[in-house]
């Protein structure tokens, strides 16, 4: 799987994991649209696994970085998939430094244009921008 791929996947997860009941793997299958017979096998993507684990895992961590930096804002209040884009991205930044940053608020910035409005990636890119200019 190419990492832009795992990329989408890994938002698909996380957004369906944003305040609902499922596990981490239902949420992983149900992305990667396996079956009940491929889902036995807990063989996943590395790249796609360790974006929804390590985002998963350092959510709360994630959310205080993520509300310091949003201006008029809270957290809450933004659109799920903003929000979720916004998480897997500082997970990247903060905690992995599996590509440049430019590459990562380059992918958020066209997850948010796939998956969210007009106005998303905008938002993002002004967002993840703070995060750059702090390292």
């Amino acid at each position: 799987m190419k990492r832009h791929e795992a990329r989408q996947k890994a938002l698909q997860a996380l957004f369906q994991l944003d305040n609902t009941e499922l596990l981490l793997e239902e949420a992983m299958n149900h992305a990667l649209e396996r079956s009940f017979e491929e889902a036995a096998q807990p063989a996943y993507d590395a790249f796609f696994e360790q974006l929804v684990r390590g985002t998963t895992e350092h959510k709360e961590t994630i959310d205080e970085q993520l509300s310091a930096k949003l201006e008029n804002w809270s957290l809450s209040r933004l659109p799920k998939i903003e929000r979720t884009v916004l998480r897997m991205a500082v997970y990247e930044l903060q905690f992995s430094n599996d590509a440049p940053d430019g590459v990562v608020v380059n992918e958020a910035i066209e997850l948010a244009k796939t998956f969210g409005d007009e106005k998303s990636s905008k938002f993002v890119n002004g967002v993840l921008s703070k995060f750059i200019e702090t390292k």
